[in-house]
Parts: structure tokens; C-alpha cells; sequence
């Protein structure tokens, strides 16, 4: 994986279309009545068996990238009239809307004698007669389709939703495996669908709540190690890892106090962490250029699970200071504030709601706060806005915990276990509630964190 990040490089050209073309076909997704958009991806075209060979693979990732969203329907190649498209020639548009198919993409590979891969595929609306987009993508190695079909995929995904894409990514999690009283937690990282999946720890370590930078090179995490004065107590520290180089770091362990929870903030310059000293945590700030610690909060409860906001001006975090485990919101800077519920303080408080809330992440677009919830002997994934309203749950279950954002902010990542000894797993589910669907690890998996958009 760090080999394809290094070497991987693209060489971009891009047709501009009409704004008025592309307005003419949109999935457009609301609560009420939604059918997916029928779409049709032939297999792209190769001009020797091997770039055939390699056409067919990227032509099926792309497929399911998009079905996988659930906002597209594949039309089954079955059924199509047209076959052994030529992308230097323009479809017959009635052999596809014969078919109901509203959004077409034909697409070629070519192998070059230097071994550059070169892809290049046109996006079609039948119904409208025309080409929305094209592109053409040279990477200068064939190990690199799979990312190739994933940038593809992101390219239809944004110019038949209006929202940026999310498959050209990853997702870092804690691979689980063994017997209960002797669980091996390792850090593990895999494509966003689930591909090239690999562990990054040895697993002598157990591990959780792995976070990304926005840089996408690095994560965050944690780990219970043996003391170095006494290697018969073990705590819990926190480390940065370079994914490219494999180095790794301890992020501040000048005391005896229990560091946990962190995350970075969207510049990648600083963490914002949980420190527990002598039974009470509390949330500070970790300047990662001069180790300097920012202390936020001084409340006697339980402060923890910190997350900023999109820009990085608020900070939202669990705290039992209200008698149960409720979610609060903060400036970054620890200036007192104005609160959605009225008044104003160092922290507000944003649920209101029985039961226990837990793991908040604010979303890349900023407009939801999503949450562990739990209540009545169930547990929720939800969603709720940044100033306290429309709060919702979108999933249910014996355990749903940890929420992640899609880097566009439409997807959201969990672990769930489905009912007593089961063994957690990763799942994902639209923001709309809609499109539940189990992603692949090689085992037990908990704590996902997605990526950013790769570069």
C-alpha cells in the first residue's frame, strides 16, 4: 500500500461541459420516494489482451462502487442492444433508453509500450442525447488500476449527484482475533471497499480509536503498553504513525497521566485528546509542532471523545457533567461561547435525550454531529446538528458503536456486534438511513476511521 502511494501519479485531462448538460441528469435523494439511477457500464474496451484484461477489472470496481452506494441501479448487461462500444464513436442513444437506461459510460484501456496505463472513459445522459464528462487518466504502472477505477468511479459519482466522491480512499481499523480473555488487537488498514486490506501493528499491543490525519499519511491511536518503571502495570498511550515509512512515535509521555481519544484537527497541526490524571479526564489541545499542551476543560466529570468541527473552530466531546453522558460543544480556543440551547458558557451542552451518548464526529461538511447512543438495552448510531436540532437515529441494534465520515460526508462507517458473543464487524449506512450494508475485513473489526480523499 505504501509502495502504490508513493509511485501513484496522475496525468489529467478533462473535457468542460455545459453546466445546463450536466443539470439535466442528477440523482436527486430525498425521504420520500427514491429509485436509483438506471445506469449501464459496459466493460471498457482494450486494445491487447492484456489491457482487455485489465478493462474488465476496472469496468467491474466501477460497477460496484456504484451500486454499493445504493443511489445507482447496474442495468444488466444482459439486456443491452449495443454492444462493443467504440469510445471514439457516439452511442446509439435508443439501443440504451429502449433499455431505461439514463446514464451511460464508455470507456478504453491502453497499455503503453513504457508501461503507462492509460484510462479514458465519456459519461452519458441517453434521454438528453449527449456527453455530461470525460477524462482520461495515466498512471505509469499497471499495479495502479485499482486506484484508477476508484477515481473513475468518483468522477461519475460527482457529476450525476452534485456531491464530491469518496471511494478513492481508506479506512484504518482494529483488526480483533482470539479467544475472549486473550483478544489480539492490531491496527489494520484496507481500502474503502474493503481491497488491499494489511496490518500496520503486530498486534504485542493492543490498539483502538485509530484516526487519520487529513494529510491521509499518518494516524493516530492508541495503545496499552507495559510501564516503563513497572512493566507489570500497563497504560495507555498515544502514538502517530507514518504509514508510508511504518515509524511511530509516542505523542507526549513526560508523566504518569492516561492518555486516549485523540483526534487531529483539520489543519493536521494539532491533536485534541483526552487526559485522565488521579480518576478525573479532561479534553487539551496538543501542538504537534511544539509538543505544547493547551488544557480545555477543568470540570470534575468525565470529559472526553473530543472531535472539531470542519474549520476548526469548535470542538464537540462527551461529558457526564449534567449526571448521565450527554454531548457538548466548545470553541477550539476555550473562549466562552454562545449556546444553542440559550446563554452562553465554556461549554454547551447539545442533547438533551435519555440514555447514554457516546464517540461524536463532526461531519467533513460540517452539518451533522454524528454518535453512539445508548438506551432501553439498545444501541444507536445517530446524527444531529451542530446547534442541537434534528436529531435522529439511523441505525439500531444489540451494538452499533463508533461512527467515521465518508470524506463527503453522505456515508457513515460503524462497528456492529449483532447480539451476545458475536463478534464485531464493520458496516456502513447512507445519511439518510438508507443503503445498511456489511464491508469486507478479513475478521473481527472495530473502531474504523475513513480516510481523506487520497492524493
Amino acid at each position: 500500500m505504501r509502495l502504490l502511494i508513493a509511485c501513484l501519479g496522475f496525468l489529467i485531462g478533462i473535457v468542460a461541459l455545459p453546466s445546463q448538460a450536466v443539470a439535466q441528469l442528477r440523482v436527486t435523494v430525498d425521504q420520500g420516494n427514491f429509485q436509483p439511477m438506471p445506469t449501464a457500464v459496459p466493460d471498457f474496451q482494450g486494445d491487447t489482451p492484456a489491457a482487455r484484461a485489465l478493462a474488465q477489472q476496472i469496468s467491474e470496481v466501477v460497477r460496484n462502487d456504484l451500486s454499493g452506494t445504493g443511489l445507482f441501479r447496474m442495468i444488466d448487461p444482459q439486456s443491452f442492444i449495443e454492444r462493443n462500444l467504440d469510445i471514439a464513436m457516439i452511442p446509439r442513444f435508443p439501443d440504451w433508453s429502449v433499455i431505461q437506461t439514463e446514464a451511460l459510460v464508455v470507456g478504453k484501456v491502453i497499455v503503453e509500450g513504457n508501461g503507462n496505463l492509460v484510462t479514458q472513459f465519456r459519461l452519458y445522459d441517453v434521454f438528453a442525447g449527449q456527453q455530461l464528462f470525460s477524462q482520461q487518466y495515466t498512471v505509469p504502472t499497471a499495479d495502479n488500476w485499482r486506484r484508477v477505477a476508484h477515481k473513475v468511479a468518483d468522477d461519475i459519482y460527482s457529476q450525476l449527484t452534485g456531491e464530491t466522491g469518496f471511494f478513492d480512499s481508506r479506512i484504518v481499523f482494529v483488526a480483533e482475533s482470539g479467544p475472549p480473555m486473550d483478544r489480539k488487537r492490531r491496527l489494520a488498514i484496507m481500502d474503502q471497499d474493503g481491497a488491499n486490506a494489511e496490518f500496520l501493528t503486530s498486534g504485542v499491543n493492543s490498539v483502538l480509536t485509530p484516526r487519520f490525519s487529513p494529510s491521509s499519511q499518518t494516524i493516530i491511536y492508541s495503545a496499552y503498553v507495559p510501564d516503563a518503571r513497572n512493566p507489570a502495570i500497563t497504560r495507555l498511550r498515544v502514538y502517530l504513525f507514518d504509514i508510508e515509512t511504518g515509524r511511530q512515535e509516542v505523542l507526549g509521555d513526560i508523566d504518569n497521566s492516561t492518555k486516549f481519544a485523540a483526534r487531529f484537527s483539520p489543519d493536521g497541526r494539532s491533536v485534541a485528546l483526552s487526559r485522565e490524571r488521579n480518576g478525573n479526564s479532561d479534553i487539551y489541545v496538543v501542538d504537534l509542532a511544539t509538543r505544547q499542551e493547551t488544557r480545555l476543560t477543568s470540570s470534575p466529570a468525565v470529559d472526553t471523545s473530543p472531535s472539531f468541527s470542519e474549520d476548526g473552530r469548535f470542538i464537540v466531546f462527551t461529558s457526564d457533567r449534567g449526571g448521565t453522558s450527554q454531548l457538548y460543544v466548545m470553541r477550539s480556543d476555550g473562549a466562552p461561547m454562545a449556546c444553542p440551547a440559550g446563554g452562553s458558557d465554556e461549554a454547551c451542552r447539545l442533547t438533551f435525550g435519555e440514555g447514554r451518548y457516546s464517540t461524536p464526529v463532526w461531519s467533513p461538511r460540517g452539518d451533522w454531529i454524528a454518535f453512539t447512543k445508548q438506551s432501553g438495552g439498545q444501541f444507536y448510531i445517530g446524527v444531529i446538528k451542530p446547534d442541537g436540532t434534528g436529531e435522529r437515529s439511523i441505525t439500531q441494534a444489540y451494538l452499533d458503536e463508533g461512527p467515521t465520515w465518508s470524506p463527503n460526508g453522505r456515508v457513515i462507517a460503524f462497528f456492529r456486534q449483532a447480539g451476545p458473543g458475536a463478534g464485531p464487524k464493520l458496516w456502513s449506512i447512507d445519511l439518510s438511513g438508507r443503503n445498511l450494508k456489511r464491508l469486507p475485513t478479513p475478521g473481527d473489526a472495530t473502531d474504523p476511521a475513513w480516510s481523506p480523499l487520497l492524493k
